[in-house]
């Protein structure tokens, strides 16, 4: 079990940068194939939402020429600094897969779309590995775009969320959020092939939490020769699960954390209500989410 492809979410934007910088830095590390996935702005969707709310406003041809060739410039930029940040990390520059037996050499990719990144993310996230997507720090009240709660939810696949400068060190110290659940399983186990390059792994509970059998979690993680030290958190409060998880994370220096998605109806706070949205919103730690 390896990580062989990475999907990076290129905006372009001001998350895009830590983004891109953490998914070529783990490229390198596994030897792995990491893509540089751009969605173009679609200016015909305004036209389309105008007409469908009935506003009747009248597009001007310029206008929207105008803002074609910006997406166009945007995408061009984006692509070149997403190959020299690959080139920075001696990833060398392959479009399709070689066949053959699997490759050992780290290398890089660019594909490029136009539409809704809520739709053609999820879509083309499932033919790799790992996803990578940034998380702006402007965003405060609003942690999560629709793009991150459609991947998780559509893709199948784990979700690292970067933040939007490329911390010292990645995956060194990783600290798991355990709670026993379906998704902290599936959180596990995709994120094996980085536990077992870690130097130190610390998996934690918060509250008591017997059905969590944290010993037993500990010792899946060993047979597959993974070194963990167990951790259960005594619930404080008036104080989320989320920051207690944080909190704790920071204090042993942890520079990934690793938790199953989850949350409560209505729909946005299906995977970003309770916990993960303290985390999503407020960490400045890579946080690697599975649904």
């Amino acid at each position: 079990m390896t990580i062989k492809t990475i999907l990076v979410g290129a905006s372009g934007g001001s998350a895009s940068g830590g983004a891109v910088a953490l998914a070529t830095r783990l490229a390198q590390r596994f030897g792995a194939h990491v893509e540089g996935f751009h969605i173009k702005f679609d200016p015909n969707e305004i036209i389309i939402a105008a007409s469908g709310g009935g506003l009747g406003m009248p597009m001007d041809g310029a206008w929207i020429d105008q803002m074609a060739a910006d997406a166009d410039k945007l995408a061009t930029e984006t692509k070149a600094a997403f190959l020299t940040e690959a080139a920075k990390q001696g990833l060398s520059h392959m479009e399709e897969p070689s066949g053959g037996s699997a490759a050992s050499a780290a290398t890089a990719g660019w594909h490029e779309d136009t539409g809704r990144a809520a739709i053609l993310l999820p879509a083309r996230a499932r033919f790799f590995d790992l996803i990578v997507l940034g998380r702006s720090d402007r965003v405060i009240d609003q942690p999560a775009s629709d793009a991150i709660e459609r991947t998780l939810l559509d893709s199948g696949r784990p979700v690292l969320i970067a933040p939007s400068t490329m911390p010292e060190s990645i995956g060194e110290t990783i600290a798991i959020g355990w709670d026993g659940s379906p998704r902290s399983v599936h959180a596990l186990a995709a994120a094996l092939p980085l536990l077992k390059k870690a130097k130190k792994v610390l998996m934690m509970t918060v509250g008591d939490r017997p059905d969590a059998e944290l010993p037993a979690a500990c010792d899946h993680l060993r047979w597959h020769g993974v070194a963990c030290d167990g951790r259960s958190i005594d619930a404080v409060p008036g104080v989320g699960p989320g920051e207690q998880l944080l909190s704790t994370a920071r204090d042993e220096g942890s520079d990934l954390l690793i938790m199953g998605a989850f949350g409560q109806a209505p729909w946005r706070e299906m995977l970003f209500g309770g916990a993960t949205r303290t985390i999503v919103g407020h960490s400045l730690l890579p946080v690697m989410l599975m649904h």
